[in-house]
């Protein structure tokens, strides 16, 4: 979704540019934008010069509607689980409840976070959406386009490790 929302400006974008951007498998990537389309949040055209769009504005698009998008029975079956009362022994009661709260709080952490919080993260970062048609399209030749990743520690072992050599 952050890539699409980083490379829509001239277009639809097509999954086989997100997939060689990224390195995820074009079928992964289009079992999950058909879901993210069933929930509103990408919008598709068909034909040349199709692909997908953000069904919504970036700023109304928050990382707990991604995540219920593309996570769908898992949410609902957590709605379930929320909504039966625990039989049995209260101490598995309280568990319940416990892990009930720990999820309600998630979800409104996740849900503060927007995509174009995200996205301008990333800009931020100085991480360029490539411009211009022709450039959005997988390469014709076998020759292999490098991914546009962001400059950033991957991990807080790698934040360390990045903080550690600047000090010495």
């Amino acid at each position: 979704m952050i890539d699409m929302a980083l490379h829509q400006q001239a277009g639809p974008v097509n999954l086989a540019s997100i997939s060689r951007r990224q390195q995820v498998s074009l079928s992964h990537l289009e079992q999950l934008f058909g879901k993210l389309r069933r929930h509103g949040l990408a919008a598709s055209t068909r034909g040349p010069g199709g692909g997908y769009s953000l069904g919504r504005k970036a700023a109304d698009i928050s990382v707990a509607d991604i995540l219920f998008a593309i996570d769908d029975a898992a949410a609902g079956e957590a709605a379930k689980k929320s909504q039966a009362a625990a039989p049995g022994h209260p101490s598995r009661y309280a568990t319940d409840e416990l892990w009930a709260s720990v999820n309600r709080c998630a979800v409104e952490f996740l849900d503060a976070i927007t995509l174009q919080s995200l996205v301008d993260e990333q800009i931020a970062r100085g991480v360029q959406p490539e411009s211009g048609r022709a450039e959005r399209r997988a390469p014709a030749s076998s020759a292999r386009a490098k991914p546009l990743l962001p400059d950033a520690p991957n991990s807080v072992f790698a934040l360390g490790r990045m903080l550690g050599t600047k000090r010495s």
